[in-house]
């Protein structure tokens, strides 16, 4: 499995990389919900107490907000790669270009599949939409039930949809 960040090329075939993709907003909501803490500690600890505790709060923030990204990186790997091996074809997989959000975009011949969700440790959550339907659920859940996931996602979106498509 790499999980380096590749190109964000969209045609050819899949590389077998899924890029980084850091999601600012997520990470502006760790830095000001850390700088509203700490200033509760103004009157009582002064500035400094008040540095310490911004530098805490921000760094675990965004610590989990890097873990809940590589936890959903690694599921949209592992989702790609128990689509390639059932016969789905793949063409690329990019990041989402705005940064606004942590969601890759998975190229197939039938339509785009966009894999993303809520990268924050405690309360990761996966999010996979297809042709305007998506279905969430707990990354923990996602990752421990990975190939029955994988195989009802491959049957809706690569054998049922190439069909209706067809039709």
């Amino acid at each position: 499995m790499q999980l380096e960040q590749s190109s964000r090329e969209t045609t050819g075939v899949w590389s077998g990389t899924v890029p980084s993709a850091i999601d600012v907003r997520v990470l502006g909501l760790v830095v000001v919900t850390a700088a509203l803490a700490a200033s509760i500690n103004v009157p009582y600890g002064g500035l400094a107490m008040a540095a310490v505790a911004f530098a805490l709060l921000s760094g675990g923030g965004i610590a989990l907000h890097l873990l809940g990204e590589r936890k959903l990186r690694r599921l949209t790997d592992d989702l790609v790669e128990r689509w390639i091996a059932a016969g789905g074809e793949i063409e690329a997989v990019t990041r989402s270009s705005a940064g606004m959000e942590t969601a890759w975009h998975v190229h197939t011949p039938d339509g785009e599949i966009v894999i993303g969700g809520v990268a924050l440790v405690p309360i990761a959550r996966l999010s996979v939409e297809w042709q305007g339907i998506s279905d969430t659920m707990a990354a923990g859940e996602a990752e421990a039930n990975i190939d029955r996931l994988a195989e009802s996602l491959y049957r809706e979106i690569f054998e049922i949809g190439s069909a209706t498509q067809q039709a």
